[in-house]
């Protein structure tokens, strides 16, 4: 044991996964694994670990993207990644009145099924696509999308200043990055209830309904560990965004990044 871990702290590309450094290739891998693990109890899990709260996060999420929309344009393209079930993606196809052509980017095929299966209940016949992808290395030309967002899926990237490297190159010129995410920078009023939150009350939701401790033992530590919003913000930056900005939501429980790929 000692040996393994004196290994990956020779790594200086190691990064954290729940309590432990691994190599980012191996995050990935786990990440993919603890998601096919909770692919089928995903949408009630939010719920319940929200206490439905994701919901209307989500709303004031894709609520701005829209009004952030040309309304002379006839179709936007739009790029979610991590896109999971689609939540986003039908809000988004809802909202804007079906202006949003959407692709479903994710890294895991039992998530993106879900989510095909929630499309077609939805009653929503075209507009919304599904790609098998890595954020990391996203199959999409350079300049493809009017809009690429992330909802509560950049936490669970190993190398997430590549991705948002990846995400400016796909953008178009003028084009706008939403990202909403848990953070550390949460109000110290909430912090000690917050953490408590997170290291109880998650991995026994996990026990207990999910049947996967460990899987939400890991989503509990990765959102106690994500960057607060300064130092998230000056990532996105130093990846080429302009007009770089946050709003809080819940008190800072989740955020909303914003920036923009400004034209030359």
């Amino acid at each position: 044991m000692k040996k393994k871990t004196k290994n990956v702290k020779k790594n200086p590309e190691s990064v954290w996964f729940g309590k432990e450094r691994v190599t980012p290739d191996k995050k990935t891998a786990l990440v993919d694994g603890v998601f096919s693990s909770v692919a089928k109890n995903y949408d009630i899990m939010n719920d319940l670990m929200s206490i439905g709260m994701h919901r209307i996060w989500k709303n004031i999420f894709v609520s701005d993207i829209c009004a952030s929309m040309n309304a002379s344009a006839k179709k936007i393209k739009v790029l979610d990644l991590a896109g999971g079930t689609a939540d986003i993606a039908i809000k988004l196809y809802g909202m804007s009145m079906a202006k949003a052509a959407v692709t479903v980017c994710d890294i895991n095929e039992q998530m993106l099924e879900y989510g095909k299966a929630k499309v077609v209940n939805s009653g929503i016949l075209s507009g919304i696509d599904f790609v098998l992808g890595n954020a990391e290395k996203l199959r999409f030309e350079d300049c493809s999308f009017d809009y690429v967002v992330i909802s509560f899926g950049i936490r669970n990237v190993a190398r997430i200043d590549t991705a948002l490297s990846d995400i400016f190159r796909v953008l178009k010129p003028g084009g706008q990055f939403f990202c909403l995410e848990f953070s550390s920078g949460v109000d110290p009023k909430f912090k000690y209830g917050y953490d408590l939150y997170c290291d109880v009350v998650l991995p026994f939701l996990g026990t207990h309904v999910a049947k996967d401790r460990e899987a939400y033992e890991y989503l509990a530590k990765s959102i106690q560990s994500f960057p607060n919003q300064e130092s998230f913000a000056k990532r996105i930056s130093k990846a080429g965004f302009s007009d770089v900005k946050w709003k809080n939501l819940f008190s800072g429980i989740a955020v909303e990044h914003y920036g923009i790929k400004k034209c030359k």
